[in-house]
């Protein structure tokens, strides 16, 4: 079986990543192995022409290949909350919280996670055309084996954006590097409060899996279960891990982001997290009516 991530060299899908790489996937029988697929639209459009059999990515982005929700579902979430830090260069002194750096500012962000930020950034009162504001794609960050945040902290040092959308790894490098400054850090509080549930990492998978493979479903979900005790546990295995699949710089930095991140490690996804999203999505012209639970998560699977 395969996993698809739109970014690898990330704290964002780690606990999809580390399920694969410390073999709690195949604990539970599974024999699964993880590819990069960026930007998330192909994760899913993979997903859904039969190329893999998860997507570990931003939850509201599987309606770029299953409208309405028609043929997907949502397994369980990797982690809590929105995910991606908006981090501007450091020569703006930006402040944190201070959204009026943006204004007149050249943002990087990845396809579907962009929407995130614009719709973040209209509930806190900035207009884009009149604040102009450009988002729009990070310069270089072409091809499917892309890693995105690595690929944004790259093009902020060069100064060919003034800030990016991304990943806590590229949020880290750029800091560490005294080339950026964060602003927002959603899922600890910064921004308008209801940006927390816009989306989430989970783990989706398509409704004919369920139905044909209900015991593989339920697998995936025990094993990244599994996955976060193991982490809370010993966040050093995350170090273990990082050295197989991240540069040596990157590798050494995982375990200090996957251990702020643990307070959010918790598979449920909440009929308020799913409403919350439902109404993300319809603000921002991806879905067009609200659809049930049932509908969006696989609900009922026997994963104790």
């Amino acid at each position: 079986m395969k996993l698809a991530v739109p970014d690898m060299i990330s704290n964002s899908y780690f606990p999809a990543l580390a399920a694969v790489e410390l073999g709690f996937f195949r604990d539970e029988g599974l024999n699964v192995t993880s590819e990069l697929i960026f930007p998330v639209d192909r994760a899913y459009a993979a997903l859904r022409d039969g190329a893999v059999d998860f997507v570990g990515g931003s939850a509201h982005s599987a309606l770029s290949a299953f409208p309405r929700w028609e043929g997907a579902k949502l397994l369980c979430a990797q982690a809590q909350g929105m995910y991606w830090f908006l981090v501007m260069h450091a020569d703006l002194r930006a402040r944190r919280g201070d959204l009026a750096v943006v204004k007149g500012r050249s943002i990087g962000a990845a396809p579907w996670v962009e929407m995130g930020l614009r719709r973040l950034l209209i509930e806190a009162g900035i207009d884009l055309a009149r604040d102009q504001v450009k988002i729009a794609p990070v310069p270089g960050a072409v091809g499917a084996s892309v890693n995105f945040g690595l690929t944004a902290a790259r093009a902020l040092e060069e100064r060919k954006i003034d800030g990016f959308w991304a990943n806590g790894m590229g949020a880290e490098v750029a800091v560490r590097r005294g080339i950026g400054t964060v602003v927002l850090d959603v899922r600890r509080g910064d921004g308008p409060k209801p940006c927390f549930n816009y989306t989430m990492a989970s783990i989706a998978t398509t409704e004919r899996l369920i139905k044909t493979s209900p015991d593989a479903a339920a697998a995936a979900v025990r094993a990244i279960r599994k996955t976060h005790a193991a982490l809370k546990q010993n966040v050093s295995l995350a170090t273990q891990v990082g050295r197989k699949l991240f540069p040596p710089f990157e590798a050494e930095l995982i375990a200090e982001l996957i251990r702020r991140d643990l307070p959010y490690y918790d598979t449920k996804i909440s009929r308020e997290f799913v409403a919350s999203m439902n109404e993300f999505s319809r603000d921002i012209g991806i879905l067009d009516r609200d659809v049930a639970y049932e509908q969006v998560v696989a609900a009922g699977l026997p994963t104790t």
